[in-house]
């Protein structure tokens, strides 16, 4: 029994090589075609979320194809649910793909199965084709056996791997081979690398640009011992037979280049365009390190699924680390879909970008600040129903009262409020518009009458006397002014700096003693817009408890 029969043996398999290169139709030319190839293997890393858009860019804006594809070739690290994450996450981005699996459990797209650990058949039919060619071979190395060849090389100062002289199975007489078959020794099959260490070559990468690597030399295993391939030889089965035209992965992959380079030179086929992302990164300890899914929850999309970041938020975000000309484009279309955004591949930066919540806060505040009132609710609900229950039950409850708050300081004004930078901080900021969640500062009393209490009493008394809910803006302000001055407070700071022992404050310092015992905050939005929206019921109850 040769190798051939035995891998027949252990792994039946009748497809062929023929079959399949008449099964998958060539894309027509020019076509471009992009793939995001994640592993199922816990959490989505929010990198996958940036290496997916722009994957999803560079087809789409080419009016090509963008493909979703499961590497599941790993087992060990597999985990159960995880594909699932995969293709909800992509989903809840808005990162659509043309072809693979789908939330529903089906597949769509001829270039498939999508998973590959359904296109088993295809790698067995190559790897046997290589055998026959004499371009791999069968390697019988216990883990024992390896780990012995990297102390000797280690202590010997060389490079590790399995190559040249140390490669031991490589020129191994068909007699031990036989022998082994028979044995039933467990077995990889490796490929015969053609290429030498000390040689150089130039690749052309679509971001780093020339790049001059060692070529490979490893005869790296590309069938495992059980029956599956390794990423490396997959990699270049399913780019090949799916027309992948760019593959857009991290430049941790940089190094394997000449490696999959020659997978494909070997397979006698043309490889696709590559270009390496520079990773995410964090400041750690006044340096830069690469964002990691161990150290930080910023790594995982839950943490800003579970923040409430609108999900267009974070896409803008990403789209503005990956071209700097986002936010230029922002400021002169704002109104403008994200997706009609110009992007461009060749304007990433070579170096890593830098994740910066900060910015994510300001730009997610000016998104939100876009959205009208109805819109805010809308997405406000629809993350409550799931993270915060009690809101989504009040919100139900009084969905004519938020929509009217959210329209404060947002439609018909200049100036849009922007105070909201995510779902999950809006109650706090809202807290103060129900009776039975107000809850004032400590030092709400003090700010109250900060001043002198008696002044503070009288003039809230007497607004309170006063206070008519018919009135406009203007008259509601001019209504104020005139009683701020009965009560000595001046008309503005100019008039109170000429004379300050002359006067208990300014008009701002009337109006603020009204914000803080309606609403138990200095600060809050347009005074008038909140009382209108309260009712003339709860400011007055507010200003009665207060004094």
């Amino acid at each position: 029994m040769n190798i051939i029969e035995k891998i027949n043996d252990l792994f039946p398999s009748t497809l062929t090589t023929e079959e399949i290169e008449s099964r998958y139709t060539p894309r027509p030319e020019g076509h471009v075609v992009t793939r995001i190839a994640p592993s199922p293997t816990g959490m989505m890393h929010i990198g996958s979320v940036y290496a997916a858009l722009i994957s999803e860019r560079v087809a789409h804006l080419a009016k090509g194809t963008f493909m979703l594809r499961i590497e599941d070739t790993d087992s060990k690290r597999e985990v159960d649910g995880a594909t699932e994450v995969i293709i909800n996450g992509l989903e809840n981005f808005n990162i659509t793909s043309d072809e693979g699996p789908t939330s529903t459990g089906e597949e769509k797209g001829k270039y498939g199965p999508y998973t590959q650990s359904k296109r088993k058949d295809i790698y067995l039919a190559y790897i046997k084709q290589l055998l026959e060619k004499d371009l791999a071979y069968p390697c019988f190395c216990s883990q024992e056996e390896l780990e012995e060849i990297r102390d000797k090389q280690t202590k010997q100062g060389m490079r590790t791997g399995y190559y040249g002289d140390w490669a031991k199975f490589r020129k191994a007489p068909k007699e031990i081979v036989a022998d082994h078959i028979e044995k039933g020794t467990p077995f990889t099959i490796r490929l015969r690398s053609s290429g030498k260490h000390f040689n150089k070559r130039q690749f052309e990468d679509l971001i780093k640009g020339k790049r001059n690597l060692p070529e490979n030399d490893a005869d790296i295993v590309i069938l495992k011992a059980s029956g599956l391939p390794t990423y490396h030889f997959a990699h270049a089965i399913d780019d090949h037979f799916m027309g992948t035209t760019h593959v857009i992965r991290g430049d941790e992959w940089l190094s394997s280049l000449p490696l999959h380079i020659q997978l494909f030179e070997t397979l006698g086929w043309k490889a696709p365009h590559f270009a390496h992302i520079s990773p995410i990164e964090i400041m750690d300890d006044g340096k830069r390190r690469k964002l990691s899914k161990r150290k930080d929850p910023e790594a995982s999309v839950t943490y800003y699924e579970d923040k409430g970041y609108p999900k267009e938020a974070v896409i803008e975000y990403l789209m503005n680390l990956a071209n700097s000309t986002f936010e230029a484009f922002r400021v002169e279309n704002p109104s403008e879909s994200v997706w009609n955004f110009p992007f461009e591949l060749q304007k990433l930066g070579r170096s890593g970008s830098l994740l910066d919540l900060i910015k994510l806060d300001s730009m997610s505040r000016d998104f939100i600040g876009r959205l009208s009132a109805q819109e805010v609710y809308d997405q406000l609900i629809e993350w409550a129903e799931n993270m915060e229950p009690e809101l989504f039950e009040r919100m139900q409850q009084d969905r004519d009262y938020f929509i009217n708050i959210f329209k404060i300081e947002r439609e018909g004004v200049e100036r849009v409020r922007k105070d909201f930078a995510n779902w999950s901080t809006i109650w706090q900021e809202l807290d103060y518009f129900f009776d039975d969640a107000f809850t004032p500062e400590d030092d709400y009393i003090v700010k109250i009458t900060e001043q002198k209490p008696e002044i503070a009493k009288a003039f809230l008394s007497d607004f309170i006397e006063n206070y008519d809910d018919t009135l406009d803006n203007e008259a509601w302000f001019g209504n104020m002014k005139e009683l701020a001055g009965k009560h000595g407070f001046a008309k503005n700071g100019k008039v109170y700096k000429k004379d300050p022992d002359s006067y208990n404050g300014t008009i701002a310092d009337a109006a603020k003693m009204l914000r803080v015992a309606i609403t138990g905050k200095a600060q809050t939005p347009d005074l008038y817009s909140l009382m209108m929206v309260m009712g003339k019921e709860r400011v007055l109850n507010r200003l009665n408890a207060s004094i």
